[in-house]
Parts: C-alpha cells; structure tokens; sequence
C-alpha cells in the first residue's frame, strides 16, 4: 500500500468546530457529573463524623463550615443543580422535542441561569433559616 499524505486533519477538531454553547454545557455537564462524585464522598465523610462520636464530628463540622468548607459546599450544591438540569434538558431531547437550534440554545441559556439562580435561592433560604448571614 502506498503511504498517503494529507494536510487534512484524521477527525474533525477544533479547527473546524467553532464551540457552541450547547457543545461547552455538553462538556460541563461531563464535568459536574464527575464533580458530585468527589461532593458525595464528602457528604459520606459528614456521615462517617457523625456516627464515629462527638469530636470528630465537631472537626469535620468546623471544616465545612470554614471557608473553604462553603465554598466547596456551594460548588457541590451548583453542581447538583446545573447537572440535574442538564438531565432534565437531555429528557427533553429524548421526547425528540427541542432540537431546532432556537429552541437548543434557549434551553442551555435556561440550564445556565436557572441552575445559578436556584443555587443561590438555596443557600439564601438555607442561611435564612439559620437565623441569618454571619
């Protein structure tokens, strides 16, 4: 067989695809999926306090409740919520609805905003419920 040469590239790449914001949320989607596996372990790990006795729990219950410990917490409850919705915009393409390009950009412009404005209504009310922001 005769060795061919091409300047083309084997696969379409980047060099052909300009991203689109449905391609970027199909990639976060991946990632928040992967991400809520390291946040479960977490929550496992709050479990595991608890049942272990009072001063390891006291240790892990200051931790998340450093700064650090939010931040990771609301990272955690974002992700939740921007993959759920990403699954419930996959349910929608899976009725064979929604795949006009409109209608798939509204939709990925709705999983963005909503799963912002949700996670920040929860910890808002989560906060509030505390007895407030300190």
């Amino acid at each position: 067989m005769a060795d061919i040469k091409s300047d083309r590239p084997l696969s379409p790449h980047l060099q052909i695809y300009t991203p689109m914001l449905t391609m970027m949320l199909s990639i976060v989607h991946r990632i928040t999926g992967a991400a809520l596996y390291l946040g479960t372990l977490l929550l496992c790990w709050w479990l595991i306090s608890a049942a272990v006795g009072p001063a390891y729990f006291a240790y892990v219950q200051d931790f998340m409740g450093s700064l650090l410990g939010r931040l990771i917490l609301f990272g955690y409850t974002w992700a939740l919520i921007h993959h759920m919705f990403g699954g419930v915009r996959h349910l929608i393409w899976d009725t064979g609805r929604g795949f006009d390009l409109p209608t798939a950009e509204l939709m990925a412009r709705l999983t963005i905003g909503g799963s912002v404005v949700v996670t920040l209504v929860i910890w808002v009310a989560g906060y509030w419920m505390m007895g407030g922001f300190s």
